[in-house]
C-alpha cells in the first residue's frame, strides 16, 4: 500500500494533538520527521491515509494507539555518562548528604534508562567506598515504549563507550549465545531503581521529595509556559537544599524566578528570597 504525502493540514492536526497530550511543541520544520515516524505504523494498521490515522487518534476510542503515536513522535536520545560534569557534581552532593539519610534522585525524562543507571553507578560507587548514604533512583518518561526498554536494562555493546572499564566489570553482565553483543545491568543496581510513566505537564503523582532531579535536554521541546509549569512542579518535590539539573546548553533564566545557579546547568532554590 502506498500513502500520499503528509499534507500541511494533516501535519497541523498531528502537531496540535501532540501538544494537547504532552505539551511538546513541534515547529514547522518537523513535518518530514513526523511523516517518516508514522508511515510504517499506518501501513501496519492497513489504513489508507494519514487522515484516517488522525481520525483514529482523535476519536477517543483507541487510547492504546494514541500512546503508540506519542511514543513514535517523542525524540529519545541518551547514552551512559552523557554530560559527565553533572555526575561529578552528583557525587559531591551525595558525599555531603547526612549519614543515615535516604538519598533520592529522579531522572524525570529518562528515555531508555542510560541516565538512571549512570546515576545508580555513581551512587553505588560511593556506597562501595563508604562515602554515601542509602540511596534510590527513579526514572520516568512520557513514553511507555522507552520505559519498557529501561526496565529491561539490556543494551547493545555499542552503547557503552562512555563507561569506564572498571565500572563495566562491576556493574554489567556480558551477554553470550543469543545475547552476544549485549550487556545487562547488574541486579544490585536494577533492584534499587524504579521506573514510572509520568506526563510532566499533568499534575504530578504524590512523591516524596528528591535530593537531586535531572531534567536534561527535555525542556527544548516546550514553549515557555509549559517550561514554567514543568519546572515549578519539579521544584515542589525538590528537597530544600536539592539540586535541579538541566542540560549544559539549557538555561532556566527567565523561566522560573528564585533560582540560583550553582554550576553549569545546575540550580537550587534561592533560600535568601
Amino acid at each position: 500500500m502506498e500513502l500520499d504525502g503528509l499534507s500541511d493540514h494533516e501535519y497541523i492536526k498531528i502537531r496540535d494533538l501532540l501538544f494537547k497530550e504532552s505539551g511538546i511543541s513541534l515547529g514547522s520544520g518537523k513535518k518530514t520527521l513526523v511523516a517518516g515516524r508514522l508511515f510504517k505504523r499506518i501501513q501496519s494498521l492497513q489504513l489508507n491515509s494519514y487522515s484516517d490515522y488522525i481520525a483514529r487518534l482523535v476519536s477517543g476510542d483507541d487510547l492504546v494507539e494514541l500512546q503508540t503515536a506519542i511514543d513514535l513522535l517523542t525524540t529519545n536520545e541518551t547514552y551512559f555518562f552523557r554530560e559527565p560534569k553533572h555526575f561529578e557534581m552528583l557525587t559531591e552532593i551525595a558525599k555531603k548528604a547526612p549519614k543515615g539519610k535516604n538519598f533520592r534522585v529522579w531522572s524525570a525524562a529518562c528515555s531508555t534508562g542510560e541516565e538512571v543507571y549512570t546515576i545508580a553507578m555513581c551512587l553505588q560507587e560511593l556506597t562501595r567506598l563508604g562515602h554515601c548514604p542509602n540511596w534510590e533512583a527513579r526514572g520516568s518518561d512520557l513514553s511507555q515504549r522507552v520505559l519498557e526498554k529501561a526496565a529491561a536494562a539490556l543494551y547493545g555493546i555499542e552503547r557503552t563507550d562512555g563507561i569506564a572499564p572498571d565500572l563495566m566489570r562491576r556493574y554489567f553482565l556480558q551477554g553470550s549465545g543469543p545475547y552476544e553483543g549485549f550487556i545487562l545491568v547488574d541486579r544490585k543496581l536494577r533492584e534499587k531503581v524504579e521506573f514510572a510513566q509520568i506526563n510532566l505537564i499533568l499534575p504530578l503523582p504524590e512523591l516524596v521529595p528528591f535530593d537531586v532531579i535531572f531534567l536534561r535536554n527535555a525542556l527544548i521541546y516546550f514553549e515557555i509556559p509549559e517550561k514554567r509549569k514543568i519546572v515549578t512542579q519539579l521544584l515542589s518535590v525538590l528537597a530544600p537544599e536539592g539540586v535541579l539539573f538541566v542540560g549544559l546548553a539549557e538555561s532556566l533564566n527567565g523561566v522560573v524566578e528564585g533560582l540560583v545557579q550553582i554550576g553549569p546547568g545546575a540550580y537550587r532554590v534561592d533560600r535568601r528570597r
